[in-house]
């Protein structure tokens, strides 16, 4: 009889996540500086990007390399006689200057997200958030609406953390019986301008509160796109929603708890028309809670950023609707760890 097969156990795994946040804060800190941006321009060497960033001499070299050594920067060269340029994701997707630009989400994850996430064995003791109002500060979307710079950083944010996906949504949705769309909590329009971008024929609307407005009509002029997206300003909470064939939301039931989740699922459900579709796209988790580890750290970034948010799986989602009284659901993976789940009425 053959002796069992030896099982290999070893730390790396471990030491992998544990000390993770060294690289994040590296990446993190490249992009606020703006370092990418720079290099698009054109390589630099290290003593060029050192004057460029007013950096210390010391640790320079440490830091460009980690950057190298991660896939975020190409090197030609050793320390003093290197040249440094972008990786080609990074040049593509963290040139401040380039549409295609994520960088907002990280930015804000270097100013905001990162210390507010040494507390969370504080917020999983007490249920409670512990970003601004840890500290007698203003709820997050209060805080947020209510100052422009951090208004125009958010709508970044959620512009970077979701792009991808709403391009893949455009693309991959069948439009084909369908002739409105109006996404609840637009933001910045670029879910409303891809899906216009790629479907002719459909008349798409974007709606969120007035302070948003501006920056909104500002993008879709950017992007060629004024006179085919219509910017609109509601409240979701206290207005109803535009009568729509289909209701889109980005990144927006996991900021409210169980309640408030119904209460917008209904409003959308009132909204549409028989055979419309609402489309929920978020990291939706996966029914057995062990594989979309990004949608589960999502969950646990709403309990740091809010009083009731979390993120769900299409269990909870078909759950949900099919209470409002929707017929049939079905789940579209989109990039990474995002799908777009949808409800039919």
């Amino acid at each position: 009889m053959e002796a069992a097969a030896q099982i290999t156990v070893d730390p790396s795994k471990i030491m992998q996540i544990g000390t993770g946040f060294f690289g994040t804060k590296t990446l993190l800190t490249a992009v606020n500086m703006e370092l990418f941006t720079v290099l698009a321009k054109r390589d630099l060497s290290g003593k060029d990007i050192q004057t460029r960033l007013s950096l210390h001499s010391r640790s320079l070299y440490d830091f460009l390399d980690a950057l190298v050594a991660m896939g975020f920067l190409k090197r030609k060269g050793l320390k003093e006689s290197a040249v440094y340029s972008n990786a080609e994701d990074a040049d593509l997707f963290l040139d401040k200057n380039k549409p295609s630009y994520i960088g907002g989400i990280l930015e804000m994850c270097n100013n905001r997200l990162y210390p507010f996430w040494n507390d969370l064995e504080d917020g999983l003791k007490t249920g409670l958030p512990q970003n601004e109002t840890k500290n007698g500060g203003k709820p997050i979307f209060e805080a947020v609406y209510g100052d422009p710079k951090k208004l125009r950083e958010f709508v970044g944010a959620m512009a970077g953390v979701q792009m991808g996906n709403f391009m893949e949504f455009a693309k991959v949705f069948d439009f084909s019986k369908y002739k409105t769309l109006c996404d609840i909590g637009g933001a910045g329009g670029f879910l409303a301008a891809h899906v216009a971008m790629n479907n002719q024929h459909m008349h798409c609307t974007s709606m969120d509160l007035p302070q948003v407005e501006p920056i909104a009509k500002e993008n879709i002029q950017n992007m060629g796109l004024k006179g085919m997206v219509k910017i609109t300003s509601g409240d979701f909470f206290t207005d109803n929603f535009p009568k729509s064939d289909v209701i889109t939301m980005g990144n927006i039931l996991h900021d409210w708890g169980t309640k408030d989740k119904k209460m917008l699922i209904k409003k959308a459900y009132d909204a549409l028309p028989k055979g419309g579709a609402f489309v929920v796209i978020e990291n939706i988790i996966d029914n057995n809670r062990s594989k979309n580890a990004f949608g589960l750290l999502m969950s646990l970034n709403m309990l740091i950023e809010t009083t009731e948010g979390y993120d769900f799986s299409f269990s909870d989602f078909d759950d949900m609707v099919k209470e409002a009284g929707f017929k049939s659901t079905a789940l579209m993976p989109l990039t990474g760890p995002t799908s777009a789940a949808i409800a039919l009425k």
